[in-house]
């Protein structure tokens, strides 16, 4: 059954809890990211919805490069693609043994119908190739002008970081100022990212989902 409403992001417990239950229906994902609200399930608990009092967010004009990455950027031996393989990208990331944490919070379940926000327009992906063999990426949602980065995977190394560095050149070419990256963490943090107030953040939403609005365009 489709979730008609989120109870208010300030509802949220002291570790950003919201809403316990619900369901993976396209309709109530789009109502989740438009009310500031993320999917974090954990392991075989019921689908967990989240909202913290802080979220993390990569203002552009803060952006920093370690000179590693810069270097290796400039000889990048990648193909980068956009949006051309997304439900490829997501699996990946779900299937990722990369990542510090065990096990991965991308549930099987979760895969189609993110796919189905893709074709609909409201998902974006970034897609690294090597020799025609897809080797790192990126997966998130858009509402309006608000981009919202989900996981990463890479089987390479720095394909993630060089998936990353595409999207925002490519955000920085439409206007866009900004990344939502829910929840603070090292890479992130490397990449210049901060936390900032939830009522910040709800603000800053609202005047991506009023451009949407003035514009016609998701």
């Amino acid at each position: 059954m489709v979730v008609k409403e989120f109870p208010p992001v300030d509802f949220a417990d002291e570790n950003g809890l919201l809403a316990v239950g619900g369901d993976l229906d396209p309709e109530t994902l789009l109502l989740a990211y438009s009310s500031g609200v993320f999917l974090w399930p954990y392991k075989n608990s019921p689908l967990l919805w989240f909202a913290p009092s802080k979220r993390a967010v990569l203002f552009f004009e803060q952006l920093h490069l370690p000179r590693s990455l810069k270097k290796y950027s400039k000889k990048n031996p990648y193909q980068i693609k956009m949006n051309t393989n997304f439900k490829e990208v997501i699996t990946q990331c779900s299937l990722s043994k990369t990542r510090k944490q065990k096990g991965t919070w991308i549930l099987p379940a979760m895969i189609e119908p993110y796919t189905e926000l893709f074709n609909r327009g409201y998902g974006f992906s970034v897609e690294v190739y090597e020799d025609e063999v897809l080797v790192g990426g990126l997966y998130g949602i858009k509402i309006g002008t608000i981009y919202m980065g989900e996981s990463m995977f890479y089987h390479k190394p720095n394909a993630s970081k060089l998936a990353l560095l595409h999207l925002i050149e490519y955000l920085k070419s439409i206007g866009v100022t900004w990344l939502d990256c829910e929840v603070l963490n090292p890479l992130f943090e490397g990449f210049g990212a901060r936390d900032i107030p939830r009522t910040e953040f709800m603000k800053m939403l609202e005047d991506g989902k009023m451009s949407e609005q003035m514009s016609g365009k998701t």
